[in-house]
């Protein structure tokens, strides 16, 4: 983030470091059925408050990632964890999904939501080499609220101006292109679920991994 010739592509997440509304969470190993319990109790404090920490906050989610987890997982099997943090967190929310949000991932409009909040979910792991602004040294998870990007958005010119730099910079950041599944919630070909987790080549997965959740009564 601090980085001033090797510039982080995401904007937006840059100024929410540098002004101090970024807030952080450290949970237990992801192959806990524990630390799902640790990430919602994180979360759920974080949604109640996160309107006053600014327009560009984020919950970041640092998990415990052994060196056996590190070494032996590649960017599939972080992947799979990824799903099952997801699926574990809707398992135990207390809320109802929210009514104007379809319980279907391959719809538009989907996307996830906890204790009444949509949120944007982005995923970090050490595995991810080609795709660097994808990669950390540990399991990570960086939560945006809705309301964030929908803000963000207000300012047409700005918005436009903003997403056109980030994409400059993914091209000089990563040594791969940028992902095709990038593109703009609520677009009707567009899956949010999709850019959750960008693998470290073009490809994508054809199904949502949470599809499960659409049973849910």
């Amino acid at each position: 983030m601090k980085d001033k010739e090797r510039l982080f592509p995401c904007i937006p997440a840059t100024i929410g470091y540098l002004t101090n509304q970024l807030r952080y969470g450290f949970v237990g190993d992801p192959r806990r059925s524990a630390t799902t319990d640790e990430v919602a109790l994180l979360l759920s404090d974080y949604t109640k408050s996160s309107k006053e920490f600014g327009d560009f906050t984020s919950l970041i989610i640092f998990y415990e990632t052994p060196n056996d987890l590190k070494e032996t997982y590649n960017v599939e099997m972080f992947e799979q964890l990824f799903w099952e943090q997801l699926s574990g967190l809707s398992d135990i929310d207390d809320m109802e999904w929210p009514n104007q949000i379809p319980y279907d991932p391959h719809n538009p409009i989907w996307e996830f939501c906890f204790n009444g909040e949509q949120y944007f979910m982005y995923c970090a792991t050490p595995s991810h080499m080609n795709r660097r602004s994808r990669h950390f040294d540990f399991f990570m998870l960086a939560i945006t609220p809705r309301w964030v990007l929908r803000n963000f958005n207000k300012n047409v010119a700005f918005a436009k101006n903003i997403k056109s730099q980030v994409r400059k910079r993914l091209e000089t950041y990563d040594s791969i292109d940028i992902h095709p599944d990038l593109n703009s919630y609520g677009l009707k070909d567009n899956f949010e679920w999709r850019q959750y987790f960008l693998r470290d080549d073009d490809s994508s997965l054809s199904k949502c991994p949470f599809h499960q959740f659409i049973e849910k009564e």
